[in-house]
Parts: C-alpha cells; structure tokens; sequence
C-alpha cells in the first residue's frame, strides 16, 4: 500500500498511465471496447488508448508510443496537448488489483476515419481490444455504455470546453 492509494486497499500493481482524448478530423474521440478474457463476468465496456509510462519516458513520449501501439498512427510530441485530466483510480485487471495515476490528454488528428491497425499491441491487448470506435462526444455523453473511467460520460464535456479536472479517486471495480 502507498499514500497514494485513498482507498487504502491492497494491490498488485502501482503505476502512472497516460491516456489519450484521440479526436478524428471530425472531432469524434476513439475508444476500444474491452473485455477482461480472464475474468468475462466484468462484462464489456469502452476505454480511453493509453498506457503505462515507461522509465525515463514524458508523458508526451508515452502518449505517442501508446498510440503508436495501440493504432498503429504516429504522432508527434508536439501533438499531444498538456495534462488536462488527473486522476487515481484502482480497478481489477486479470485478478490483479492496479492502482493506477492517470494523466489525461487530448491529441488531433486531421484526418476523419483513420485506419486503426493491430500489429504493435501486446498479446493481452489483443484479447483485450475487441473493437475500436470513433465516438461523438455527444454520442459518449448520452451512451448507457460502461466506460473507462467511470466519469467519461460526465466529465468529457467540460475537458473538451478546455476545463482542467482533476477527478476525486475511481474505484472502478
């Protein structure tokens, strides 16, 4: 346990994670629907690209190498805006208990419908990542879907306004 974690449980893995607002041409933010293939009654739901920073690495660097990753798209560091979200959230993952610190940020692209390809995610993300999708922001804030984070749905409005959130701890699962 660490004085980062306001739950005060213990976990498997701490880490800080970057996640990204990637917005299309149009303005539409993509998403992965996933599952956990080792605990399937978690159910399905949408989440944010992203991923833990490595040692030495910003969070610029991070966000581009994710995306790079996860989409096969490449971006610049000069793409990625500043940290305009920050959060704690704890969350169960392949029966490990992560505490994670998250800082998110928002990229564009000026393309509308880009290719999303496979080949650079890991072996988990490709059980994982069963779907990708271009959501409308309004799409997003009227969806019944499961996101993550939680607050997705509420607080995407007020980061795209360019408010700066900083989000109380998520105990997402």
């Amino acid at each position: 346990m660490s004085a980062g974690d306001p739950a005060g449980l213990a976990y498997d893995v701490e880490r800080t994670s970057v996640r990204v607002v990637l917005r299309n041409g149009s303005g539409r933010l993509l998403l992965f629907s996933t599952v956990d293939p080792e605990m399937p009654e978690t159910g399905a739901w949408w989440e944010l690209p992203g991923g833990g920073m490595e040692p030495g690495e910003s969070w610029a660097d991070t966000a581009c190498r994710e995306i790079a990753e996860e989409t096969g798209l490449r971006l610049s560091v000069e793409q990625i805006g500043e940290p305009c979200w920050t959060r704690t959230a704890t969350y169960l993952r392949r029966h490990r208990r992560v505490l994670q610190h998250e800082l998110v940020v928002v990229a564009d692209l000026d393309v509308d419908e880009p290719r999303i390809a496979r080949d650079g995610r890991t072996p988990e993300e490709l059980e994982e990542y069963v779907a990708s999708r271009w959501w409308a922001p309004e799409e997003v804030a009227a969806s019944a879907e499961r996101f993550f984070p939680g607050s997705l749905p509420a607080l995407l409005p007020r980061l795209l306004a360019g408010e700066r959130i900083d989000e109380p701890f998520e105990f997402w699962n």
